[in-house]
C-alpha cells in the first residue's frame, strides 16, 4: 500500500474531536457517577414529592418527605457507588498483582504472549515481537495490563471519589423538585414541578450525550420521558391513596 506524500506532512496525533485522552475511562466513570446521581436525585425526589402532593396539599408534609428522601437517597447512592467501585478496584488490583508475578517469574512466556496478542490484532509476527519487546522495555506491567486486561495501572478508579461525586450529584439534583414544589403557590405547584424537572432532565441528558459522544436527541428523550412517566405514576398513586384515606 502506497502512502500519499502529502500525508507525511500531516501532524501526527489524535483528532481533536475524538476521545484519545489517557484519562478518558476515568472521565467516563466520573460522568457515569455524576449523571446517574443527578438523574436519580431529580427523578426519585420528584416522584416522591409528587406522590405526596397527590395525597395532600400540606406544604410541611411534602417538605419532610422530600428531605427524608434526599437524605436516604444520597446515602444510598454513595454507599452503592463505593461498594461497586471498590469491588471493581479490588478485582483490578488482584489481576495486576497476578500479572506482576508472571512478569517476574515467566518473562519470556509473557513476552511471547504479548507478541501473540499483537499478531491477533493484525501485526506480522516479526513486527509484533519487536513492538512487544520495546513496550516491555519501556513499561512491562503497563503494556501487559492494557493489552491483556484492558486496565491502566496508573488510572484505577477511586471509590471515595465516585461515592462523593454520586452523593453530591444526587443531592443537587434532588433539591430542584423539592424547592420547586414547596416554594411555588399551590395552584401551580404540580405543573411548575413538572416543567422544572423536565428542563433539568433535558439538560442532564444533553450534557451526558455531549461529554460521552453519544446521540443528543436520544439521551434527552430518554431522560425526560422516564422522569415524566415516574412523576405521573407516583402522583396518580398518591391521589388514589389520598382519596381512599380521606
Amino acid at each position: 500500500m502506497s502512502i500519499d506524500a502529502g500525508a507525511l506532512d500531516t501532524p501526527v496525533g489524535p483528532h481533536e474531536d475524538e476521545p484519545h485522552e489517557d484519562s478518558f475511562s476515568s472521565r467516563l466513570n466520573w460522568l457515569r457517577a455524576g449523571v446517574l446521581g443527578g438523574n436519580d436525585g431529580i427523578v426519585s425526589t420528584a416522584g416522591l414529592v409528587m406522590g405526596v402532593a397527590g395525597a395532600t396539599s400540606d406544604r410541611t408534609t411534602i417538605l419532610i418527605a422530600g428531605v427524608a428522601g434526599i437524605a436516604a437517597g444520597a446515602l444510598s447512592m454513595a454507599a452503592g457507588e463505593y461498594v461497586s467501585v471498590s469491588t471493581q478496584r479490588d478485582a483490578e488490583q488482584a489481576l495486576l498483582a497476578k500479572e506482576r508475578a508472571e512478569l517476574r517469574d515467566e518473562p519470556e512466556e509473557e513476552l511471547a504472549e504479548l507478541a501473540g496478542l499483537y499478531v491477533e490484532k493484525g501485526l506480522s509476527e516479526e513486527l509484533a515481537l519487536r513492538v512487544a519487546e520495546e513496550l516491555t522495555a519501556h513499561d512491562a506491567l503497563g503494556a501487559h495490563a492494557e493489552t491483556e486486561l484492558g486496565i491502566d495501572p496508573d488510572d484505577l478508579t477511586n471509590p471515595w471519589h465516585a461515592a462523593w461525586a454520586s452523593m453530591l450529584a444526587f443531592t443537587l439534583g434532588a433539591l430542584l423538585p423539592l424547592l420547586t414544589i414547596t416554594l411555588t403557590p399551590v395552584s401551580i405547584r404540580i405543573w411548575s414541578t413538572v416543567a422544572a424537572v423536565g428542563l433539568a432532565l433535558a439538560l442532564t441528558g444533553w450534557v451526558s450525550a455531549r461529554l460521552g459522544y453519544g446521540p443528543v436527541r436520544r439521551a434527552v428523550v430518554r431522560n425526560v420521558g422516564g422522569g415524566v412517566l415516574a412523576m405521573a405514576v407516583t402522583y396518580g398513586i398518591g391521589a388514589l391513596i389520598g382519596t381512599q384515606v380521606g
